[in-house]
């Protein structure tokens, strides 16, 4: 999600700028190792012994490199602050590389990685860089194939312990020819978050289902989101003297706005085509794609962007935002709009990113019980009239390792060394009770999250649910996401305004994306993989194509946008879900 850093620095006090870490120590091996599994590395789901017997690897397959200053970039969100503050640092001590891990703003990460591909300099030898960039750097070819680089070149320095299995996020790296080209660091997922203790309310239960002939609980259809935020905002109206709305939001015409959209709000709603991680042939953001080609986003190509199912999406988005968030949430952007929930005042909201947990569960908090439980709970998102079962439910973000094929060698595997140290089985549990940002499945199901889970308000169970896989970030149909992501918030921020009805600002926003694709297909410089659009008919002709070939996208335009409102209740939620982690292999 470009650019997410700017609110996490504004709710946690972090720096702006960016912040170097540099540490050479005269002496590097099994004496540092252990001091830093003592004090540092706990807890961990290998024993002391393990983690010392990785540690030693590490050590050893270091030696070539000793000296080494090698530099990393990532984005500034809380786990990558630990990782720069201290990974490393142990990292420098305990293998003698010199290693600088600058944290920066993500917008500020995709230029300077857009500067290194196009120029072949070497700016970083190695970078987190969110798998949204999938589509871009499998087509451009900058980026090393980790697959075929694991094997091969980086063979001596990747580690036997990594257990590429255990990553819940694999697929998010992987390119259509099956290759793995990014390794996830770390990884969010934005959620449905509402007041539980509100919704437990004998009295406001009552009167819910006096008025809609069904229970107040966890949404599971957009008609009962609506019917809930109505319910809050102009028949509770208030609670404990407070002004109390059932819907956050925001909506100025800003950069932020548009990952409010690309960040899977589409395919929420029900846009693009079954399929997990990512709809085919059309995916979340309504591209159509033919083998590795993308062909289309307007529906008279094929695509979805500008047809029913999105431009259902921007209009509930618009009417929400005008109807249930507090009146200044039009003009906010994501950095103002994302700490009004934890105030008090906000029922629930529909599109919340889990990175915010930590802020949100902090004590002394109006959203915070006194015994340091927290009185909001999150759960899976709502499903929009069009949504059908086997499609994608929400976003994930994926934070992951890259490394680009301008660094010379040598530099891509002390980078390479580091980049798995912080995704180490010695380091990753700790690091996941540090950010919450959970990128292994053995840590998600280690006892410490089972003990912490109530004072975390979902998110484990959530992570530990069969839900989760419908979470996931911009796939493989997307062939520049740099050059399409800024499209968004500038197109549909005319709706938002009001400038444009979201019919026409959708129709701005294909005719957008299919002329950047048109570019790309010109030159020619994504080779057999890149753009080739099919050429435009009618939307009649793809409604047709799409029900004969038993596919879902582009959808027509539904009767009835609002059925019967659907909830369920929390508990029972939580309860259906399996209580241990799935087999593997």
């Amino acid at each position: 999600m470009t650019t997410l850093s700017r609110t996490l620095i504004s709710l946690s006090g972090a720096s702006l700028f960016a912040l170097t870490l540099a540490a050479g120590p005269a002496l590097a091996g099994p004496e540092e190792a252990r001091k830093w599994i003592d004090s540092e590395f706990q807890p961990s789901t290998l024993s002391k012994d393990e983690q010392m017997k990785e540690m030693e690897w590490f050590i050893n397959a270091a030696k070539p490199f000793a000296g080494m200053e090698i530099n990393i970039v990532s984005e500034t969100i809380t786990t990558h602050e630990y990782e720069a503050k201290t990974l490393a640092k142990a990292f420098s001590e305990i293998t003698g590389i010199k290693l600088t891990h600058d944290l920066i703003q993500e917008g500020d990460v995709v230029e300077k990685i857009q500067t290194q591909m196009q120029s072949g300099k070497n700016i970083y030898d190695g970078w987190i860089n969110d798998s949204d960039l999938i589509g871009t750097h499998f087509r451009y070819k900058q980026a090393t194939n980790l697959t075929d680089w694991m094997a091969g070149p980086g063979k001596d320095v990747t580690n036997p312990q990594l257990d590429i299995d255990d990553f819940i996020g694999k697929s998010f790296g992987t390119g259509p020819d099956g290759k793995l080209y990014q390794l996830p660091v770390q990884q969010f997922a934005n959620l449905y978050w509402f007041r539980y203790d509100w919704f437990q309310r004998a009295d406001l239960k009552e009167k819910f289902k006096a008025k809609y002939g069904y229970d107040l609980g966890v949404p599971v259809n957009w008609s009962a989101y609506e019917d809930i935020a109505e319910f809050f905002t102009n028949d509770v109206k208030e609670i404990d003297g407070t002004k109390v709305f059932g819907h956050m939001d925001y909506g100025k015409k800003d950069p932020s706005l548009g990952w409010r959209f690309t960040d899977a709000w589409l395919s929420m709603a029900g846009n693009g085509d079954k399929g997990i991680p990512n709809g085919l042939p059309v995916d979340e953001w309504g591209i159509r794609m033919e083998g590795c080609r993308p062909v289309g986003s307007a529906v008279e190509r094929g695509g979805d962007t500008n047809g029913p199912a999105a431009v259902y999406s921007i209009t509930k988005y618009v009417d929400w935002l005008k109807k249930y968030a507090p009146p200044q949430a039009q003009g906010m952007t994501f950095g103002e709009s994302g700490p009004v929930p934890a105030q008090g005042s906000i029922a629930q909201q529909i599109f919340w990113y889990t990175a915010f947990t930590a802020d949100m569960v902090k004590p002394g908090l109006p959203v915070m019980s006194a015994d340091g439980k927290p009185k909001w709970r999150m759960a899976p998102s709502p499903k929009g009239a069009y949504w059908k079962d086997g499609m994608k439910l929400g976003y994930q973000d994926a934070g992951s390792a890259t490394l680009l094929n301008s660094t010379p060698v040598e530099r891509r595997k002390a980078a390479w060394l580091y980049l798995q140290f912080i995704v180490s089985k010695t380091v990753s549990l700790k690091k996941s009770h540090v950010g919450l940002t959970f990128i292994r499945e053995s840590d998600i199901w280690d006892k410490s999250f089972t003990e912490r889970a109530p004072q975390l308000g979902g998110l484990i169970e959530f992570y530990r649910s069969p839900a989760r896989v419908q979470w996931t970030p911009t796939g493989n149909n997307v062939p520049d996401y740099p050059r399409l992501a800024q499209l968004w918030w500038q197109n549909i921020g005319d709706a938002s305004s009001g400038a444009k009805t979201p019919q026409a600002a959708m129709d701005a926003l294909a005719a957008a994306q299919d002329s950047v694709m048109e570019r790309l297909e010109r030159s020619g410089v994504q080779g057999d993989c890149g753009p080739k659009l099919n050429p435009r008919t009618t939307a009649e002709e793809w409604f047709a194509k799409a029900e004969k070939a038993g596919t879902l996208a582009p959808q027509r335009k539904l009767a009835n946008e609002k059925p019967k409102g659907e909830t369920i209740d929390y508990d029972t939620l939580i309860k259906s879900w399996p209580a241990s982690p799935p087999k593997r292999g």
